[in-house]
């Protein structure tokens, strides 16, 4: 049975550090730490790889985040699989899927899928399509 999950996060650390910057873009990696409120209930540590082009209306990034906490009253931790991309044409493209078998306890078999939505002041809510095999 599909499950939908929604709330909100706060970025607790931010932790950049560019490793190439060239003419075109430059690239950098972060280490995240999350609070998460909501149906997802917990924290999370996530590390992504970023581009930001020199337009700096236009970037992309991919990670991967550790969440440990309760999904739909079980705890356990999984991880999430992020692909973004943003530009002042199209706007942001935030997708995050869970990495299959990644769960532990008695999150162990959940699967699925979701969006991260960032609002006009900067919070940042999610969604999470999910079920259990």
């Amino acid at each position: 049975m599909t499950e939908y999950a929604k709330g909100a996060f706060t970025i607790e650390g931010w932790d950049q550090e560019t490793f190439d910057e060239a003419e075109g873009a430059a690239l950098s990696q972060a280490k995240v730490t999350k609070t998460f409120t909501g149906d997802l209930t917990g924290t999370s540590s996530t590390r992504i790889l970023m581009c930001l082009t020199q337009v700096e209306t236009s970037s992309a990034y991919v990670g991967f985040e550790r969440f440990s906490g309760t999904v739909g009253g079980r705890a356990g931790t999984f991880v999430l699989h992020h692909n973004a991309t943003a530009d002042a044409a199209d706007g942001q493209a935030l997708y995050w899927a869970i990495v299959p078998d990644s769960g532990t306890g008695d999150l162990r078999t959940i699967r699925g899928a979701g969006q991260i939505i960032v609002d006009g002041a900067g919070g940042h809510a999610y969604t999470l399509e999910y079920s259990f095999d």
